[in-house]
């Protein structure tokens, strides 16, 4: 029988175990990323000259399956997706050093969902950035974050902007929470619930640095008590994170209370060594030009986003998304 005083010992070989695992999986993965660009340069390289045409990636696979059987992974579909893997990304030297972050599956799921450079980049990034796994990827793809993220940036406050503006690629405009299946007519307490019965779905769209600290968590001035709806820190801001919930629309007041939490963690709960808490007023709904308004006088490092029940219309957003790239287009040809 194991001795207490090993136990830290114990654990530290567990962790050593751990991390030879994770790097045999990498290298793996790795290797096998890298054949499969291979595979997919050869076959391009032979099309592309000519001396094969596209009936034969398919005696190809035939040819792989009877040379090698049980060798899985290089059926006719898969070795057209190899060719695209590889002439997507060959002259893309911006994302190569991502490509061996990600699983086959990732690439998979990037290049059938993404139309554009831009957007395939964008999965990419954040995939590695994220460490999603692939059910992840799949939904943020099906969620139009690309499209959010591109036509609406966070709305947030001027001070935040000046004094920490790595903030506005943390936060983003809309929070996704289709995972707490909420019905049309919930309240708070339900949407409270909701998040702190599913926080590793939450987190996972909130961000990875994310951490949770605490629900309701009390705060007290003179001599009165206060429940702030839910605090996490974010590691990479080094702050505390304050989110108030709203299941009406969002209203100038609100920013008030909002800024009297913030003071009161600063004053009262952070640290010498962090920076001041940030605050994040989560909505059901918001009229952009109010929350313009509202923002562009508070002191307080705070933001405003939505949250929605149900994935969007992507297809509408792409619409959008669109009419933006040639707007701005039509801007810069004009300048």
């Amino acid at each position: 029988m194991s001795l207490p005083t090993h136990d830290v010992a114990f654990a530290e070989v567990a962790q050593i175990i751990a991390s030879a695992r994770q790097r045999a999986v990498q290298s793996v993965n790795t290797a096998l990323i890298d054949l499969y660009w291979q595979v997919g340069e050869y076959i391009s390289r032979k099309i592309e000259s000519a001396e094969w045409g596209d009936a034969v990636v398919p005696q190809l696979a035939d040819y792989i399956a009877r040379s090698q059987p049980g060798l899985r992974g290089f059926t006719r579909s898969n070795l057209f997706r190899m060719r695209q893997f590889y002439e997507v990304y060959q002259e893309d030297e911006i994302v190569a050093a991502l490509l061996r972050q990600l699983s086959w599956t990732h690439h998979l799921i990037i290049l059938g969902q993404s139309r554009d450079p831009e957007e395939r980049a964008f999965y990419l990034r954040m995939a590695a950035q994220e460490k999603w796994s692939s059910r992840e990827l799949e939904r943020q793809c099906k969620a139009a974050l690309f499209e959010r993220s591109v036509l609406q940036p966070p709305k947030v406050a001027a001070v935040l902007r000046q004094n920490q503006p790595e903030a506005q690629g943390v936060f983003r405009d809309m929070y996704l929470v289709d995972f707490l299946k909420l019905p049309d007519g919930h309240n708070e307490a339900d949407l409270h619930l909701g998040l702190v019965r599913q926080l590793k779905d939450f987190l996972i769209e909130l961000g990875r640095d994310f951490c949770f600290v605490g629900s309701q968590y009390p705060l007290q001035v003179g001599g009165r008590d206060f429940a702030l709806d839910l605090l996490f820190f974010h590691r990479g801001l080094n702050c505390l994170v304050a989110i108030e919930l709203k299941v009406g629309r969002f209203e100038p007041e609100y920013l008030g209370k909002l800024s009297f939490y913030l003071e009161a963690l600063d004053r009262d709960v952070k640290k010498p060594h962090e920076n001041p808490a940030i605050g994040l007023l989560l909505c059901a709904s918001k009229d952009d030009e109010v929350v313009e308004y509202a923002l562009s006088r508070t002191l307080s490092p705070a933001l405003v986003a939505q949250y929605r029940t149900q994935l969007p219309d992507k297809n509408l957003l792409r619409e959008k998304l669109h009419e933006f790239y040639r707007l701005n287009t039509q801007d810069e040809g004009a300048a």
